[in-house]
C-alpha cells in the first residue's frame, strides 16, 4: 500500500530519501527552511569516500584537538562555551574516542560508503539525470615523512578491509597529473573513491522529482510537531499544518531541536565548513587530500573546488576569512602555481554538517515514535552516504528488511 511521507530537510539526506520513495510508490513532500538552493549540501567536497572509514572521534583526537583549540587557522576547531547541549556532546566524543568504537564502526562505514558509491552509479545509469559523476580515486598527498607513514598506516588497513590502495612517490604521481606542479613527498592513493559537483546533482534530483509530482515546499519552517498516540499527527510550518502516514527528520544539524519536541534526545552539533571555487583551469583531474592542512581539493564541472575545516562553534553561517584563507594557504603550500584570486576568497562559502559524538549518523525509528524515522548526524559523509541513507529509510519506511544492518546507526543508542 502506498504511503504519504513528509521529509523534513531538503539536503543530499532528504531528496536522496524522497527519490526511493518516490520510487516505491510513495506520495512525498519535501518541506525545508530554505529555499533548496544552499546549504553544506551544495558547497561540499563532492566526495563519495570508501577511504574515510575512521570517524571524527578516534583515538588522539582530543590531544590534537586541545593544541588546534589555540590556533585559529587549525583544520579543526571546537569554541568551548557553556552550552549544556555542547557539553554534553564533548564529553560523548570523548567517550568515543576509543580505538574499539572504531574498530567496531570501520566495518559499518566502507560498506556503507561502498553501497552509496553503487547506488549513485545506479542513478547515473538510469537514464533520469545527467549529473557530473566520475570515479578517479583520492589522492592523499603529504608532505613530511611522519605524515606518510601515518596515512600509508590508515592505506594499509584499507587493503585489509578489501579496498585497492597504493603508496605512490612524488614521480608516480607527476605520471598522473602530469600538468600540475606539486609540492609533496608522495601519496597513498585510494582508487576506491569517487567524485561529483554537488549543485549539479542536487538540481538535476530536485527537477526530476518535482516533474513526477513530489511537492516541494520552501522557505518553510516546522515550529511544531504534535503528537497522538506515540506518532506524529501534524507537523506545523509557519505556513500551514503538514499530515501524512510517515515522516522523516533529515534537517541535518538543526534535527536536534526538532526531535526533542518529541521527546528523542539525539546529540549533535553543527561542524561548519567553508569552500573556495576556483574557475580558472588548474590542470587538476584527480580529488586530492593535502593531509598535514586536511584540505580538499575537487577538479568539478567547469571549476576547482577546495574544502575544509571542521569548526564547531554552534548554528551560525558566519564566514570567518581567517579560516578562509587558511585553506587557499594550504592550496598554494601543495600547489605552488595554482592562482587564487581575492575574488574566490570573497565568494566563500560555508555549509553546517551535523555530527554525532562517534562519528556514525543517526538513521532508523526511535522507540519513542512510531511514523518518524531519524536520519542525520553523518558528519563530513553526508554526500558520500546520501543514496545509501536514502534507499534505507524507504526500506524502513516500506517495512523491508534493510540493504545492510544498520544497527550501528540505531538513533537511540547510548554513548
Amino acid at each position: 500500500m502506498s504511503k504519504s511521507v513528509v521529509i523534513i530537510g531538503g539536503g543530499i539526506i532528504g531528496l536522496s530519501t524522497a527519490y526511493y520513495l518516490y520510487k516505491s510508490g510513495c506520495k512525498v513532500t519535501v518541506v525545508d527552511k530554505s529555499n533548496f538552493s544552499s546549504g553544506a549540501s551544495f558547497v561540499n567536497a563532492g566526495y563519495i569516500t570508501p577511504s574515510h572509514f575512521i570517524p571524527l572521534s578516534q583515538p588522539g583526537i582530543i590531544t590534537k584537538g586541545l593544541k588546534w583549540m589555540f590556533d585559529s587557522t587549525s583544520p579543526f576547531y571546537v569554541k568551548p562555551r557553556l552550552d549544556l547541549d555542547f557539553l554534553k556532546w564533548a564529553l560523548a566524543f570523548k567517550k568515543s574516542a576509543k580505538t574499539s568504537k572504531v574498530e567496531k564502526a570501520i566495518p559499518a562505514l566502507i560498506d556503507f560508503n561502498v553501497l552509496s558509491r553503487e547506488l549513485y552509479k545506479e542513478m547515473k545509469a538510469s537514464g533520469d539525470f545527467d549529473f557530473h559523476y566520475e570515479q578517479k580515486g583520492l589522492l592523499m598527498y603529504y608532505q613530511s615523512d611522519k605524515v606518510g607513514e601515518e596515512e600509508w598506516k590508515v592505506g594499509q588497513r584499507a587493503i585489509k578491509e578489501g579496498l585497492k590502495v597504493e603508496n605512490l612517490s612524488s614521480s608516480e604521481v607527476k605520471k598522473l597529473e602530469p600538468n600540475v606542479a606539486l609540492n609533496i613527498k608522495g601519496a597513498v592513493y585510494f582508487h576506491s573513491d569517487a567524485h561529483m559537483t554537488p549543485n549539479n546533482f542536487m538540481n538535476d534530483v530536485i527537477t526530476f522529482l518535482k516533474s513526477k509530482g513530489v511537492a516541494f515546499l520552501e522557505k518553510e519552517e516546522v515550529l511544531d510537531i504534535e503528537i497522538s498516540n506515540h506518532s506524529i499527527s501534524k507537523v506545523i510550518t509557519n505556513k500551514q499544518k503538514l499530515e501524512a502516514d510517515e515522516f522523516v527528520m533529515a534537517a541535518g544539524s538543526w534535527s536536534q531541536k526538532l526531535s526533542r519536541k518529541l521527546g528523542i534526545e539525539i546529540s549533535l552539533q553543527a561542524g561548519k565548513g567553508y569552500s573556495i571555487n576556483v574557475d580558472k583551469p588548474t590542470g587538476i583531474t584527480i580529488p586530492s587530500i593535502l593531509s598535514e592542512a586536511k584540505v580538499a581539493v575537487t577538479p568539478m564541472d567547469g571549476f576547482t573546488r577546495l574544502a575544509g575545516t571542521m569548526e564547531i562553534v554552534g548554528i551560525n553561517h558566519n564566514i570567518d576569512s581567517i579560516r578562509v584563507n587558511a585553506i587557499a594557504k594550504a592550496a598554494k603550500k601543495y600547489y605552488p602555481n595554482i592562482e587564487i584570486k581575492l575574488k574566490y576568497l570573497d565568494n566563500a562559502k560555508c555549509g553546517l554538517r551535523p555530527c554525532s559524538p562517534d562519528g556514525l549518523p543517526y538513521i532508523g525509528k526511535s522507540s519513542k515514535c512510531k511514523n518518524l524515522t531519524i536520519a542525520t548526524g553523518h558528519a563530513m559523509m553526508g554526500w558520500s552516504l546520501g543514496p545509501a541513507t536514502g534507499k534505507m529509510v524507504s526500506e524502513i519506511i516500506q517495512d523491508k528488511k534493510t540493504l545492510m544492518n544498520i544497527d550501528a546507526f540505531h538513533p537511540d543508542r547510548r554513548f
